[in-house]
């Protein structure tokens, strides 16, 4: 509970601070994300050479490549996580807004507003626990169970990560929905997470 609440503690003084610093941080972010969604792209295209090698190798040649099945499984989180705060910053995320839209916009906007907050402390707190199993796994030197015994720690690293810039970007969100002349989206599209869409 002394976690929680210490970590609650920590996300309330990042928030003034983000609100404080937002003419800087919105940009930042931004250009983070596009490199990190460069970044999973060229992971996807590498993961599907990967595995079109192996299949070739296995199949034409007898010959599979050793840890072709806990290499790829390494590469998912980072795929997801390093796409994930963009994915979010483009609205790309599924969503159920069936009892949003029927609400009227000022109530679509404080409910948007409600649901951001909520999800920014979920993701605060998913980011603090598999930090703390990152930071653990690094500590071990973990391994993959089979040859070439990958670490697995960078892969666990990327997940912390994009879990702390979705809660940045939810903040940032929030904020543009709060005040939008104050707060602009500093969002791809710059658009806004508008509550009348």
């Amino acid at each position: 509970m002394y976690e929680l609440a210490l970590l609650v503690t920590v996300v309330v003084i990042l928030m003034g601070a983000t609100t404080a610093a937002v003419a800087v941080i919105g940009p930042t972010l931004l250009f983070l994300e596009s490199m990190l969604l460069l970044g999973a792209t060229l992971v996807i295209m590498f993961a599907m050479l990967f595995v079109s090698a192996e299949v070739v190798l296995r199949y034409a040649f007898s010959a599979p490549i050793p840890g072709h099945l806990e290499g790829s499984e390494l590469l998912v989180p980072v795929i997801v996580f390093f796409a994930i705060s963009y994915t979010q910053s483009t609205h790309g995320h599924v969503g159920m807004d069936l009892v949003l839209d029927a609400l009227a916009p000022a109530a679509r906007r404080y409910a948007l507003m409600a649901t951001l907050l909520v999800s920014i402390f979920i993701c605060a707190v998913l980011a603090y626990f598999s930090g703390k199993n990152a930071l653990q796994l690094w500590r071990f030197d973990d391994v993959t169970m089979s040859p070439p015994y990958f670490k697995t720690w960078p892969s666990a690293a990327a997940i912390p990560l994009g879990y702390v810039l979705i809660s940045v970007r939810m903040y940032l969100q929030f904020l543009n929905l709060y005040d939008p002349k104050r707060f602009p989206a500093h969002e791809p599209a710059a658009g806004g997470f508008h509550a009348v869409d």
